[in-house]
């Protein structure tokens, strides 16, 4: 879509239990936000959101029913109907395998089944919202209207899973005009920090620090805040830490309940036959509506010390006082439903306490000001109180002494209005809510190191001669450009400066790239290819449409020993959002959109094997010079400081053998053979009903995912042949500073080009308050 204002703005937050749909109709002039009300089987009621639920009749691959139509007697309980509900979690493999480990006979045989799931109930999600919003449209068909699609994502999801999800959003309609647009919005936790600050801003001072907690059905996310901009009527929020998130939520007391109430069912019908299979009757007690009404309203004023949840389908004269049944109907102390909020409960607490705890590591100075629920279950009044309890006086933290539970409006519609909210603040005063985010991983790039005989690191590492210039280089070094924790911008994006070598009559113009992807602490981060790095992609830049005119012939004089060649300087432009990398390529100041420029491959994987030596096809990349460097409060820090990696250069503490030594001198980009894959294989889907998304377990791997340009995911993939050579990389914004990095490597594969070696940033305006982790340029060789 092109970058005029779009007529529509829609988001979705795809639940656990149920969806929420907002949207924003700039059509009409309003950015205000809004959310359907109306769904099909609630016509004459409004309903905030619509259950997550699909149902297939058995044997038939179309489902019957979905959302609130799925709730009728004839769609639940139906002996030839599959019911299909809490898979939202299943989409992570590793989810997945736990749960196929815990009940093989109730989880989904595979991935692809989930994701079947996933595409049908969101394409009769799609064709509802077609059907609700597009008569509302000002000048414009629903075909032709420029609307924006967003969706939300848990903070839990790794990037290979975000990735296909996108797909799956994609394949189920959305996007499936020229003038639609899919794009993945701020992660859950985010969202609702962006809702609660448009409306309740009043509540909130500058630098006020945020906590806010959206717990939902099946995830509960987290992310740490700045107040900023109070004056400016545009409040503003940077964050301070990274964002994250654990299996904690609604879904997982009721998944209790059905157990606990099964469990009781056995011992009846072990003595007088219940005539239904316990495990039956147990699930539809857990989905009725006594259940579900008590369990929302626990811990209000009006709760009562025992609440009865009738037995379907079970004589009404049915008694058992062993387990409580009275009248065809089981009994339950306010108590046992107490245990059952408790797990949970207990596991909130822990997660909000260890986000204390690094924020008290990370900013000792530093007051959090509110903690702010959002979500179903935190919108629970026994949850409310149970945190208030916990941290009326900070629970122990020095750093929450003062700390006030706040809920946020409308807490289950906080993500998907927030994901509108952030877009529209965007769109009508030139910036996002949320300027800044914590980068949740470390990003880099596989490069050769000139060798040298002295450094330690480089004995018995593999070594590779460049035949361009008989030169030994070590190979599977990396080079990082963002190290995690670092704020980015979530308006600039990361400009990634390349140079290819060309021969004469060579007609290949595609040139790959690798990023690896590392997520451990900055201190940690690896020099080289190995456990605690991983391949996250494979970058294809396409330049066959560039003109050759603007290419840079070299070596072209008859005093030019080497042989000739063209240079092609080009950038690649990255966009890190909260969930999800897109990629750009631009070549001579203008972006290439013609026939997919950017082509990426991910591919999820396991822990990567050790690296293969490469002999051939790996450009050359240079050490930076000096610049000045700042650490990760913008404070002056010498690079040679064990708390921090060693990025700099020789004469700023490189080789100290505390910190990895992440700009040694000359880098060449490699590549490595790829680790072998794991793939699932088809099957029939059978219900989830009772398969826990909350167990433990071991984590399985997905099978290959390849996407072409536009939007993608982070993921972790098998490297594909990288010959890239790093040579810049830098940003307006963000207090990061890119290096340059010369040439010299053979003339089939590409180097990353300096921008002017005199100013250090090229076309970019230096930051402010630079703080190089990869700092400064060289000239080439």
């Amino acid at each position: 879509m092109d970058g005029s204002r779009p007529d529509l703005l829609v988001g979705i937050d795809f639940g656990m239990t149920c969806t929420g749909v907002s949207y924003a109709n700039l059509s009409i002039g309003s950015g205000n936000v809004k959310w359907i009300q109306k769904w099909p089987g609630r016509s004459q009621a409004n309903e905030n959101k619509v259950p997550t639920v699909v149902v297939y009749p058995t044997n038939r691959s179309s489902p019957s029913s979905w959302g609130f139509v799925s709730e009728t007697s004839s769609e639940q309980n139906a002996d030839d109907k599959d019911y299909k509900d809490w898979f939202k979690t299943f989409l992570d493999p590793a989810s997945l395998a736990r749960a196929q480990q815990e009940d093989p006979e109730g989880a989904p045989k595979s991935i692809q089944e989930v994701e079947k799931c996933y595409e049908d109930y969101l394409r009769l999600l799609y064709r509802h919202i077609e059907f609700k919003l597009a008569s509302d449209l000002q000048g414009a068909s629903w075909q032709n209207a420029k609307i924006e699609f967003i969706f939300s994502v848990p903070t839990t999801w790794k990037p290979e899973v975000v990735e296909t999800y996108r797909g799956i959003v994609q394949k189920a309609g959305f996007g499936g005009w020229p003038s639609h647009e899919v794009t993945i919005g701020l992660t859950e936790a985010e969202a609702a920090a962006v809702h609660t600050s448009i409306e309740a801003s009043g509540i909130f001072k500058e630098r006020d620090v945020l906590l806010v907690c959206d717990a939902g059905g099946g995830t509960t996310d987290l992310s740490v805040l700045r107040v900023t901009d109070t004056g400016s009527h545009s409040l503003s929020l940077e964050q301070l830490d990274v964002v994250f998130g654990a299996t904690i939520g609604s879904a997982a007391i009721d998944y209790d309940f059905e157990i606990f109430a099964r469990t009781r069912l056995e011992q009846a019908h072990s003595n007088n036959s219940l005539g239904v299979p316990p495990e039956e009757l147990a699930w539809e007690m857990m989905k009725s509506k006594d259940f579900q009404n008590t369990k929302c309203e626990h811990g209000g004023p009006d709760d009562t010390p025992i609440f009865s949840v009738p037995i379907p389908k079970v004589n009404a004269n049915y008694v058992d006082h062993g387990v409580a049944i009275e009248n065809g109907e089981m009994r339950f102390s306010r108590e046992d439903l107490q245990r059952l909020f408790d797990k949970q409960v207990q596991k909130l607490i822990a997660l909000i306490d260890s986000q204390l705890q690094s924020i008290q590591s990370k900013l000792p100075d530093q007051q959090v000001a509110h903690l702010v629920l959002s979500g179903g279950l935190g919108h629970s009044p026994y949850v409310q109180q149970r945190l208030r309890s916990r941290y009326v006086s900070g629970g122990g933290h020095p750093n929450a002494r003062s700390l006030q539970v706040r809920i946020a409006p409308d807490p289950q519609l906080a993500v998907c209005k927030g994901i509108v909210a952030d877009r529209v603040r965007k769109l009508q005063a030139g910036k996002s809510v949320l300027k800044y985010r914590c980068c949740r991983a470390s990003y880099g790039t596989i490069c050769k190191e000139l060798y040298n005989k002295n450094n330690q690191q480089h004995v018995g590492r593999p070594t590779t001669i460049d035949p361009m210039n008989g030169k030994l280089y070590v190979t599977q070094s990396i080079a990082w450009f963002i190290v995690q924790g670092d704020p980015v911008s979530s308006e600039t994006p990361i400009v990634h400066n390349f140079m290819r070598k060309i021969q004469p009559g060579d007609p290949r113009r595609a040139f790959p790239t690798s990023v690896v992807v590392s997520h451990v602490e900055k201190s940690f981060l690896p020099h080289h290819m190995g456990p605690d790095a991983k391949i996250l992609c494979e970058v294809q830049s396409d330049l066959s449409t560039a003109d050759e005119k603007h290419f840079k012939r070299k070596n072209r004089h008859f005093w030019n020993t080497g042989k000739p060649y063209f240079k092609v300087d080009y950038q690649v432009k990255v966009v890190i959002g909260p969930a999800d990398i897109r990629f750009e390529l631009w070549f001579n100041g203008q972006k290439l959109n013609k026939d997919q420029p950017i082509q990426v491959e991910w591919t999820a994987s396991v822990a990567p094997e050790p690296p293969r030596p490469v002999w051939e096809e790996e450009p050359v990349l240079k050490g930076p010079t000096q610049k000045p460097s700042m650490n990760f409060r913008g404070t002056p820090q010498e690079m040679g400081n064990k708390s921090s990696p060693n990025l700099a250069g020789p004469s700023l503490g490189m080789g100290n053998k505390s910190s990895p030594n992440l700009a040694s001198p000359p880098f060449e980009i490699g590549n490595r053979s790829p680790p072998p894959l794991d793939k699932y294989s088809g099957g029939g889907l059978s219900p989830p009903r009772q398969s826990s998304p909350y167990s433990d377990g071991t984590a399985a791997s997905i099978s290959r995912l390849n996407v072409i340009n536009g939007s993608v995911g982070r993921t972790q993939s098998p490297p594909l042949n990288s010959g890239l050579d790093f040579q810049g990389l830098h940003t307006q914004t963000p207090p990061l500073v890119s290096p340059g990095y010369p040439n010299g490597s053979n003339d089939k594969y590409p180097t990353m080009a300096t921008q002017d070696a005199q100013n250090g940033y090229g076309n970019a305006s230096p930051p402010a308050a630079p703080r190089n982790y990869l700092a400064g340029f060289r000239e080439l060789p």
